[in-house]
Formats: C-alpha cells, sequence, structure tokens
C-alpha cells in the first residue's frame, strides 16, 4: 500500500495545488524575465541605430524558440519512444561506456568507473519505477527492451539546452573580447583623420623601403614562399595587425572601392560588417546539428573521441589565422613583385584570389564552427561534470579531461585576440565591399 501510495503522490493529481501553482510561477517569471531583458536591450539596439546587434537579439530568439520546440518534442513523444522496442543484443554495441558483460567480468576487482557506472543504473532503475515502467513492461513482455529509457531522454533534454546557452555566452564573449581588441584601432583611424598633409609634389620611394613590404615580402622562389607561410603562422600569436598593416590596408580598400572619399571611416564600417557576421554567429545552423548527432554517434567507450575531437577546432583555428596573415602577405608580394618604386603612398590591390577557392565568406563559416565546437567541448564536460560526477566512465582519465580544458581555454583567446580581428580587416580585402558602407 506504501508503495502504491508513492506511485501516486508522484503524479501531478496526488500533488498540492499550492506546489503546482508555485512551480509554475517561478518558472513562468524567470521565463518572462529573459524575455524581456533581451526585449529591452533589442529596443536599445534600435534606439542607437545599432541595426545589426539588433537583428542578432532576434537571431538568439530564434534559437531559444528552435529550443522550446525541441524540448517539446522530446517531453510529448518520450512516451512514444520509450514504446518503440529493439532486440536487448543491439544495446550491447557502441556503449559510451562498459556494457553490463564486462561489469560482471570485473566484478571481482570494481572500479570507481564501475561502481559509478552501477550508481548510474540505479538512478535510472528509480526513475523508470517512478514514471517509465509501464513502458519497460510493454518491451520485457515482448523479451526485448525499450529504445531509450525515460531518464536518458531526460539527460539528453538537457544537454541540448545548456549546449545551445553555452554556444550563444561563448560566442557574445569572443565578439565582446574581440571588439574591445579592434576599438583600440580606433587610435590609428583618427590619427589618419587628422592627418592634413597637402597635395604637393608625391615623392618616388624603392617599394622595399615601405614597412609593409619589409615585414611581409620575404623573396621569390620556392623557399621564400614557405618562409612566408612560416612567419604567417607565427605572426598570428603576436601582433597579427600592426599599425602598418591597417595603414595600407584601409588605403587598398579607398582606393579600390571608393577613391572619392579618402576621409571614408574605414574602422567604422569595419565594425558594422563585424556587427552584421555576428548574427550569423550566434545561430546554430543545420550543419552544426548535424556535427552534434556525428560525434554522439562516435562517442563510444574505448575510443576517446571526446579527447581527439578537441583538436579539430584548434586546427581549423590556427589553418584560418595562417591564412588570414598570409593574405596580408599575399598583398605585399603583390606589389613589390609587379613594381620596383611607387609614387607616393604603397597601395595594394584587394582581390578574392587572395582567399581559399576565391570566396572570403568562407572563412566566416570556419570561425562559426570553431566557436560552436569549443563551446560544445565545454559545454560537453560540464554537462558530464554535473549529472555524472567527474569520476563518470564518460568523463574519461584526468590525462584527458586537462589537455581538453586547456585546450579550449587556448582557442577561446587565441580567436577573440588574434584570430578575430585578423578576420574583421582581412576580409575586406576581397574585390567586392558589403552593403554595410551604405549604412549610417
Amino acid at each position: 500500500m506504501a508503495e502504491h501510495g508513492e506511485e501516486e503522490a508522484a503524479t501531478l493529481e496526488f500533488t498540492p495545488t499550492w506546489i503546482v501553482a508555485l512551480v509554475c510561477s517561478i518558472i513562468v517569471l524567470i521565463s518572462l524575465l529573459a524575455e524581456r531583458c533581451l526585449h529591452y536591450l533589442g529596443k536599445t539596439f534600435k534606439r542607437k541605430n545599432q541595426k545589426p546587434l539588433y537583428e542578432a537579439i532576434l537571431k538568439v530568439k530564434e534559437e531559444l524558440m528552435l529550443l522550446g520546440f525541441i524540448s517539446l518534442l522530446l517531453t510529448v513523444c518520450q512516451g512514444k519512444i520509450q514504446n518503440i522496442c529493439i532486440r536487448p543484443s543491439w544495446t550491447l554495441h557502441m556503449l559510451p561506456c562498459q556494457g553490463e558483460d564486462e561489469v560482471r567480468a570485473g566484478e571481482a576487482a570494481p572500479t570507481k568507473e564501475h561502481l559509478v557506472t552501477a550508481q548510474i543504473i540505479g538512478r535510472i532503475g528509480r526513475r523508470l519505477l517512478s514514471g517509465g515502467a509501464a513502458e519497460v513492461d510493454v518491451c520485457r513482455s515482448k523479451g526485448k527492451a525499450p529504445l531509450m529509457s525515460l531518464e536518458a531522454i531526460h539527460q539528453l533534454h538537457i544537454f541540448i539546452f545548456v549546449l545551445a546557452i553555452t554556444h550563444v555566452v561563448f560566442s557574445v564573449l569572443t565578439m565582446l573580447l574581440g571588439g574591445a581588441k579592434i576599438h583600440q584601432w580606433k587610435l590609428w583611424e583618427d590619427a589618419i583623420q587628422k592627418d592634413t598633409a597637402g597635395n604637393g609634389p608625391k615623392k618616388v620611394n624603392n617599394v622595399h623601403n615601405f614597412e609593409f613590404i619589409r615585414e611581409h615580402f620575404k623573396g621569390i622562389g620556392k623557399d621564400s614562399r614557405i618562409l612566408s607561410w612560416l612567419h604567417s603562422f607565427f605572426k598570428q600569436f603576436y601582433g597579427s595587425v600592426s599599425k602598418t598593416d591597417y595603414t595600407t590596408m584601409r588605403l587598398g580598400f579607398i582606393m579600390t572601392h571608393c577613391r572619392g572619399n579618402l576621409k571614408f571611416d574605414f574602422h567604422k564600417y569595419m565594425l558594422r560588417v563585424l556587427e552584421s557576421d555576428f548574427k550569423k554567429v550566434v545561430g546554430i545552423s543545420w550543419y552544426l546539428w548535424v556535427f552534434v548527432v556525428i560525434f554522439l554517434l562516435l562517442n563510444v567507450n574505448g575510443w576517446h573521441t571526446y579527447f581527439w575531437i578537441a583538436f579539430i577546432p584548434l586546427i581549423l583555428l590556427l589553418a584560418v589565422g595562417t591564412k588570414l596573415e598570409h593574405v596580408i602577405a599575399q598583398l605585399a608580394q603583390d606589389v613589390a613583385e609587379k613594381h620596383s618604386a611607387v609614387e607616393g603612398d604603397l597601395i595594394v590591390k584587394p582581390s578574392d584570389d587572395h582567399f581559399w577557392f576565391g570566396r572570403p565568406r568562407i572563412i566566416l563559416f570556419l570561425i562559426h564552427f570553431i566557436l560552436f565546437q569549443n563551446a560544445f567541448e565545454i559545454a560537453f564536460f560540464f554537462w558530464i561534470l554535473t549529472t555524472y560526477g567527474f569520476n563518470s566512465c564518460i568523463m574519461g582519465q584526468v590525462g584527458f579531461i586537462v589537455p581538453r580544458l586547456v585546450i579550449g581555454l587556448i582557442i577561446q583567446l587565441l580567436c577573440s585576440y588574434s584570430t578575430l580581428p585578423l578576420y574583421a580587416i582581412v576580409t575586406q580585402m576581397g574585390s567586392f565591399y558589403k552593403k554595410e558602407i551604405f549604412n549610417e
């Protein structure tokens, strides 16, 4: 009778109304506060005529709406998912932790991981007794196992939510830190705007006398090209954009796209483009969800997928940073190879040919994937930590955990202070200008 009473008390019809009202009030209040904060933040951006950031807020709302739909779908369909029965042998393959047979084989000398696994199984059993026993009995009566337990659905539900929130937070953090770095270039823009040099006779200079050429041009030939790539790789770690780089690329952009306005505020234009790109970065595109599904599929015990996959964003980030630096080197090389001397200031020629497949936009897609992948790593770590504990078999050994966290920190800092500022200015060196050039 006591057991029957516990089961009845767990349902809503046997829960005191004041508890139901209190819980609903808290949930609704928190949801309204979050929605109002986003609403007023969007109104602030709109009032300050920052349309790209306002659109980014709308993008965040879209992602939250998608999360809400995923949450609703999981909640409504959890009973149907549990009613799907499969052969018990199918549940023994591609497990994130050791299967029950392996656990039994090691019962003589149980490890911490085995104990944690047993605790997880115990929690699942208790959860099933309280909410999903009927569905399990349906499958057991057929000699089969449910496709997914109620506990597993609940934990997957939480993981998707944590992942999306972490991605948005990390994207905002990256844009804030990178934006702070880019705002430092405002001093260079102001100095150029105040420069009132006359229109007198222009002096003819050897191209090798320009600091931009000396810094980036490494000569002609195979060895020089290798040296140029190596220089580009290491330069992303220190002084990725110098004042000479900014001044030269700014003049090259103006002379190519708005020759009649030498006082064009290149810094303001660059920030508007970056704000516009932010609404792309903060979203979670379909191909990112495909990546999540592939990772969940390959997260098999003994494969250490969680460890090896941490190197993907790091390698991509280093490749993107090197490519962006090499675009600057190519601008210098084009001038040095075609001219021995120039009259007046050094003018580079922007071109899409300097970018992968002639498409500067590819860089943004890669940065988007890098930020999402890094957020995924951190979100997965904290989700495992809070759900199963530090000693969980899914978490892995300490030797695999620490490098992942260090790599995640390196990616966040390098992307914020080097790669993102590089992207903001170097991608303006394409053949075409962005529509933000017309925005007030």
